[in-house]
């Protein structure tokens, strides 16, 4: 792809924590399998490359690595089982990887061994290996961190033989301190590869030899890669439940940037970022996401990346749908289709005054690619929802309060200044930390809660404003959010405390 794909050196870490020292400082134990000669299915060109080449990389990073090839089901076993009693008796970082056919059977994945007879569904459970056994080990293991790596969603191995549920992998949420990832979207099917190995595992390779790079933007960017190499045939996924950051090759010395080296790095990814934006080329909005693929910018990006892709034939991946899976909170992408006339209102309620209501009407009045205008230009927000301006005045360079994908777990970061009715910098870390129903005037619904918290800094403010935030979104129901929730705080006083719900909307 060249050298415009090339990630940036890090030459400060942002934001660490003791935690993060003491992910670095702990021992780290890897179990490998790479099973591709299987006896009774198809087998697989590329499993046992793709394992070695994952060991050699792990090993580099200071792994003690367990590898096993064309592993039958007692070897599996056996492994998994001395993988987990070693990560919980020296409460180990811990990385399980799988390259090999993989298959899902009543919301359950199963990882095949190399004996594997399967003549009937009812054959699977008692014949492959559960995955349900792993997860629950290292829940009971409860070291250190977990990084659970599959890539396993070639075709159905069995042919017509035997007809399965669903195609590939089941969804499955990230128990804690783990990073679950799939080689490709649950339900959807990935490349075995024509190379030494297989496309994903070819992609996490390059990517985990990056130095200083988050394990989170590791796989961000295999994500980045692997769909522009497939041109959209295959996505991975990833679920994750960390709380640290984590690094395979991490830096000399942590060490936190002061708020002047931060603002200059934000100030070169604002340049980067509108470029690409203003470009709509998708070497370009690659090129800013490959670099930051964590940023401030990178919901947008990426939003603008599917249409620019979508315009030259890239057709969706659509996840299966998890409704009914027992093993997942599910997950969502937000609707940007607003529509002239498309209209909401809500109910807003002051609670630091005792709840003072009033309710406010907004209508669509025009839509652009890059605007939503409401009541003919007193409200302006972009497709995905984040504010460009308010009706008291208030204007802002690009944000990113709104993802463009939900999944409990996900975390992001804004930053963005205030260019109009005030002057100042707002920095927000948010989380997506919860599914769950709420009733407000206008109905129940199922959302996912946005948890946000940071801080606003002014020059005529001696300290920043503290800010609080909760918004309960139902993307796959409504365009904008159900609930919001701020609260403001300066120097232990609350300053503002506002909570709006949706009274009603009309959607075109």
């Amino acid at each position: 792809m060249g050298a415009i794909f090339a990630p940036m050196p890090f030459a400060y870490v942002w934001a660490q924590s003791e935690g993060a020292v003491k992910l670095l400082r702990a021992p780290k134990e890897a179990l490998v399998i790479g099973n591709a000669g299987y006896r009774h299915v198809p087998a697989l060109l590329n499993p046992a490359n793709d394992a070695k080449a994952i060991a050699a990389v792990l090993s580099d990073a200071s792994f003690k690595v367990h590898s096993v090839v064309d592993a039958d089901r007692a070897a599996m076993m056996e492994a998994i089982s001395a993988y987990v009693a070693g990560v919980a008796a020296r409460k180990s970082v811990g990385l399980f990887y799988f390259a090999g056919h993989g298959v899902q059977l009543g919301w359950r994945n199963y990882l095949l061994p190399v004996d594997a007879v399967i003549t009937r569904l009812e054959d699977v459970p008692a014949r492959c290996v559960d995955v349900t056994t792993l997860i629950d080990g290292i829940k009971r293991a409860s070291n250190a961190m977990n990084v659970v790596i599959l890539d396993a969603c070639r075709d159905n191995p069995f042919g017509g033989e035997v007809r399965l549920e669903q195609k590939g992998l089941s969804q499955m949420d990230a128990p804690s301190s783990t990073l679950l990832a799939y080689a490709t979207a649950p339900g959807n099917m990935a490349s075995d590869g024509r190379g030494a190995n297989g496309l994903y595992t070819e992609n996490l390779v390059r990517e985990m030899r990056v130095p200083e790079a988050r394990i989170e933007d590791v796989f961000k960017r295999v994500r980045l890669g692997v769909r522009l190499a497939s041109k959209g045939a295959q996505i991975p996924w990833e679920s994750t439940s960390l709380e640290e950051d984590f690094y395979f090759l991490p830096p000399a010395q942590l060490q936190k940037a002061s708020r002047e080296q931060e603002q200059r790095a934000f100030e070169t990814e604002r340049e980067v970022f509108q470029g690409a934006r203003d470009s709509g080329d998708p070497s370009q909005l690659g090129a800013y996401l490959r670099r930051y693929p964590s940023g401030h910018f990178t919901e947008l990006a990426q939003l603008l990346l599917d249409r620019a892709l979508a315009a030259q034939g890239e057709k969706p991946v659509v996840i299966a749908s998890a409704e009914g899976n027992p093993n997942t909170q599910g997950s969502a992408r937000a609707d940007t289709s607003f529509k002239v006339g498309d209209h909401y209102v809500y109910l807003m309620r002051d609670m630091r005054l005792g709840g003072n209501e009033r309710t406010g009407a907004q209508t669509v009045t025009s839509v652009s690619d890059q605007e939503v205008v409401f009541n003919h230009g007193r409200l302006v927000i972009d497709p995905l929802g984040n504010a460009i301006s308010l009706p008291d005045g208030r204007r802002f360079t690009p944000r990113q309060d709104v993802p463009l994908e939900y999944v409990v777990g996900k975390r992001w970061s804004t930053r963005f200044d205030v260019l109009a009715g005030g002057q100042g910098t707002v920095d927000m870390d948010f989380r997506i930390v919860a599914r769950e129903k709420i009733t407000v005037p206008a109905g129940t619904f199922d959302c996912f809660r946005v948890e946000g918290h940071g801080y606003s800094h002014s020059p005529f403010r001696a300290s920043p404003v503290e800010t609080f935030l909760k918004v309960w979104r139902a993307p796959q129901q409504v365009r904008r959010a159900i609930a919001y929730e701020e609260k403001r705080m300066s120097q232990g006083t609350v300053q503002a405390w506002q909570r709006n719900e949706l009274v009603s909307f009309v959607e075109t």
